[in-house]
């Protein structure tokens, strides 16, 4: 008997409720005990799992969209034996073909007006001849391309909006902040056409990265993330944890094909800028004049001039009556820098000069008789 005693000591201990007879009321179940309690803790947990992330993603998804292109490229197309000489013999030599196909592309974009205008890659729609425009909500709208900018890689679309459309807007303290959260929206693959984005979240990893020009393109200033960038997404929106735009995602780096964690965004304010150009004028115009002609400083050229090393590009001659002469530039003088930025090349003082437009004017810094001067420079319009 001690040790039944016992044994039920043991089983009802912890137990606050005195125990019942199996001919009393059955315990109630937690659930309908404490109803409210359990939808709080429910509640609490639901609140939980809503960050500044999910909060973002849930402004910004609405406004990105998928963009099916179809446009027409030039194939070039090799006879298998040119340059057989048994062939050639009996039927001469027959030239390459070239034709044109009609190739179909999807990338991403996003909605920056309530009227209807979107951004997007110029790799994108640059060269579309057709344009389907695909959104959140399941319905699809025919895009017509506004304009593009190769040079930046960004192309400017319109569809028509027959209520406002919801926009994202662009973060306006112009630099993003390394380390701080970085969420990519688009549709990578084109596998979610006409459905809610894919959202992929990382941290800005970099700032100001710059790449030598790439077919014609000029990336400078880039946005560098972790977060996984993969075909289908260039053109998409790379936004902060308070839903801004930060940039446009524009390419990856990778020896794979797929994503290794370096993606690269064109910043936001150059996304602005250039597509409030594209949206009065169609075309983006960097034609300006200087009145200065220059060629790189050659290994033997700075050995004639006595300069201490080869770099820059020494100024051949100035134009009678052109900025440069307003300016004070003189034969002879070696531009090495622009706004701060080195040259040695006519490429590097395009890429130094992407951002600006006929009316502004650069600090040059050249060197004269040993001497180093910045000399402001008007980029005259051309006449």
């Amino acid at each position: 008997m001690k040790k039944v005693a016992l044994l039920l000591a043991l089983l009802l201990a912890g137990c606050e409720q005195p125990a019942q007879s199996q001919n009393q009321a059955t315990v109630p179940s937690p659930q309908s005990v404490q109803p409210d309690a359990l939808n709080n803790v429910e509640a609490r947990l639901d609140v939980s799992r809503r960050t500044a992330i999910t909060r973002a993603v849930e402004a910004v998804a609405p406004a990105v969209v998928s963009i099916n292109v179809i446009e027409v490229r030039q194939v070039h197309y090799r006879d298998p034996f040119a340059g057989d000489p048994f062939f050639e013999r009996f039927f001469g030599r027959r030239p390459d073909r070239v034709y044109q196909q009609q190739v179909q592309s999807v990338g991403s974009g996003f909605v920056i007006s309530p009227d209807g205008y979107i951004v997007t890659n110029d790799h994108v729609a640059g060269n579309a001849t057709k344009i389907t425009v695909a959104f959140p909500d399941g319905s699809q709208r025919e895009g017509v391309l506004i304009g593009s900018d190769p040079e930046t890689d960004i192309a400017l679309i319109k569809v028509d909006a027959e209520s406002p459309l919801p926009f994202l807007a662009f973060d306006d303290s112009h630099d993003a902040i390394v380390g701080e959260w970085a969420v990519a929206l688009g549709n990578p693959f084109g596998l979610f056409e006409a459905a809610e984005p894919t959202v992929t979240v990382g941290v800005v990893s970099a700032i100001g990265r710059n790449f030598a020009p790439q077919e014609g393109r000029i990336f400078r200033d880039m946005i560098q993330t972790d977060a996984a960038i993969n075909q289908g997404n260039s053109g998409g929106p790379l936004v902060n944890a308070l839903g801004k735009v930060m940039g446009m995602n524009t390419f990856i780096y990778s020896r794979s094909g797929g994503s290794v964690g370096l993606g690269f965004a064109v910043p936001a304010w150059r996304v602005e800028s250039v597509a409030n150009e594209l949206r009065v004028h169609g075309v983006v115009d960097r034609t300006f004049e200087t009145g200065l002609n220059v060629q790189p400083v050659s290994a033997r050229l700075a050995q004639v001039l006595n300069l201490p090393e080869a770099r820059g590009l020494i100024v051949q001659s100035v134009e009678p009556q052109s900025a440069a002469e307003a300016a004070g530039f003189r034969p002879y003088d070696v531009v090495v820098a622009i706004n701060g930025e080195d040259v040695s090349s006519n490429a590097d003082v395009r890429q130094r000069l992407i951002d600006y437009r006929a009316g502004d004017t650069v600090v040059v810094t050249v060197v004269r008789d040993g001497r180093t001067l910045d000399v402001p420079l008007l980029l005259a319009e051309r006449g």
